[in-house]
């Protein structure tokens, strides 16, 4: 099959319409001409998953975060980014990005991250687009009342982490609404408040937002940005459906092994 024909059907499951204007989402690199045999999915695309796809003869690679956040200046190879774009080139694969549009898709992203939280009941977007299904985020009830530390605990747990960044003021304050978005959300504690959240979790929460959270006596608890991982099984999970649905000739869908994570927790 082309690529052609698996990125029309992402887009059509999560357009580009209903992530943000601004994102580089779509085809990264390559040629959407090209036969495609072996699919790889990813959080990031880095040069040690760019290793990782040549090694187990990946020729596209299904990632969440767009490829190039920061554009290239020159072409110069001794730039280990450049010498990544040289090296998918070299080996022909092609690289496309679902981001901001997977996450707002119902079922994407943040359902996922909702579902590995234990958020099962009254599910909507916490920050919905117009037609009220789609949006960034989601907001409902955990099956059960639970503390924050407790929450966090769990929250450590299911995505994998050493250790979480909790901001609250009260560690045993009891919590059963919970917010999720996926990245770096912080700047969006307040709707979660007013939606009726008791906690919010997501990533990247700035030193200053974390006072003006407290201030607010809001909960957020901040796993890092790398939380999104848990995503790659479920894209794996997407393709191979619709493999079986429209019959298509893959040899092989797997999720990307790398830990892109380029945080250490001592």
């Amino acid at each position: 099959m082309r690529a052609s024909e698996l990125m029309a059907t992402i887009e059509d499951y999560a357009p580009k319409s209903i992530g943000w204007e601004k994102d580089r989402i779509g085809l990264q690199l390559g040629d959407s001409n090209q036969e495609i045999h072996r699919v790889m999915t990813t959080l990031d695309v880095r040069p040690e998953v760019v290793d990782e796809a040549i090694e187990r003869g990946a020729d596209f690679i299904f990632a969440h975060h767009p490829m190039m956040f920061h554009a290239a200046k020159t072409l110069d190879l001794s730039d280990p980014q450049n010498a990544m774009y040289a090296k998918l080139l070299n080996h022909q694969i092609v690289v496309y990005a679902a981001h901001t549009n997977l996450d707002a898709a119902k079922p994407g992203m943040n359902d996922w991250l909702a579902e590995d939280l234990g958020i099962v009941d009254d599910i909507e977007p916490l920050l919905p687009n117009a037609d009220g299904v789609t949006g960034i985020g989601r907001i409902g009830a955990l099956a059960e009342t639970t503390t924050v530390a407790e929450f966090a605990k769990k929250v450590r747990d299911v995505f994998n982490v050493k250790t979480v960044r909790i901001i609250a003021r009260d560690l045993q304050r009891p919590i059963k609404r919970v917010a999720v978005l996926g990245g770096d959300g912080g700047d969006d504690y307040l709707t979660a408040q007013a939606k009726g959240a008791d906690a919010f979790v997501t990533a990247d929460v700035y030193y200053h937002t974390g006072h003006d959270i407290l201030a607010h006596d809001m909960v957020v608890i901040d796993p890092d940005h790398h939380m999104e991982a848990n995503a790659k099984s479920r894209m794996v999970t997407l393709v191979e459906k619709w493999q079986n649905k429209y019959n298509w000739q893959l040899e092989a869908v797997f999720a990307s092994q790398t830990n892109t994570d380029p945080y250490t927790y001592l």
